[in-house]
């Protein structure tokens, strides 16, 4: 049986999640601080932060999300691309998510000694939005109760997040998720602009009842 990339970067993050929770050093090194970053040239923060986790909740709560929306992701690149390629893009497009859904934070925060991020939630929030813009009417449950199309759910998301962001109180980077998620339509749109129209054509005909 082949095991998806999916599943292999997810066993990758638990396993050095797992490594830094035992870890307070590893912990502290993997974090995303911009002032390090830009007063140590720590560059590698960018990557290695969102391979850690704060604890088993914030852990679960990424990678199942991950495994969800991570899944229709890949099997759209490796159909559309090749397997091979398609993989290689895969894994490009949630390590350079991971990346650019954190930029916005830097800037901001570069100056701040105290400031200190850390998890996957820029990757995950792109391949949800990819898988989004894949297939915008498909149900998408919270906690198995509130069921929405997609589209729906993520426009409540991405102003959830602009607002939240604004406010910048609950120690959440709620920039991440929101720029991983333009991260992640915008490689849909760009890959494949064809996907743009099928998008609209069907947000157009959408009925609720």
């Amino acid at each position: 049986m082949d095991i998806s990339i999916t599943i292999i970067l997810i066993a990758l993050t638990c396993v050095t999640s797992f490594l830094a929770f035992r870890n307070p050093q590893m912990m502290g090194r993997w974090m995303f601080t911009p002032y390090h970053i830009r007063t140590e040239n720590q560059l590698d923060r960018f990557i290695l932060s969102g391979f850690i986790h704060k604890d088993g909740t914030h852990l679960l709560f990424n990678m199942f999300t991950f495994y969800f929306f991570g899944n229709m992701v890949e099997e759209f690149l490796e159909y559309y691309m090749g397997q091979i390629t398609g993989g290689l893009v895969y894994v490009l497009f949630y390590l350079i998510a991971i990346i650019i859904s954190d930029i916005p934070t830097y800037i901001k925060q570069k100056n701040n000694p105290h400031y200190h991020a850390l998890g996957a939630s820029g990757g995950v929030s792109a391949t949800v939005f990819a898988s989004i813009m894949l297939v915008p009417l498909s149900n998408i449950c919270i906690f198995g109760i509130l069921c929405l199309p997609g589209f729906i759910l993520g426009i409540l998301f991405l102003i959830y997040s602009v607002v939240k962001g604004m406010q910048d109180k609950d120690g959440i980077n709620h920039d991440a998720h929101l720029y991983g998620a333009l991260f992640g339509i915008l490689f849909i749109f760009i890959l494949t602009p064809q996907s743009a129209v099928s998008f609209y054509e069907q947000i157009i005909h959408y009925r609720p009842f």
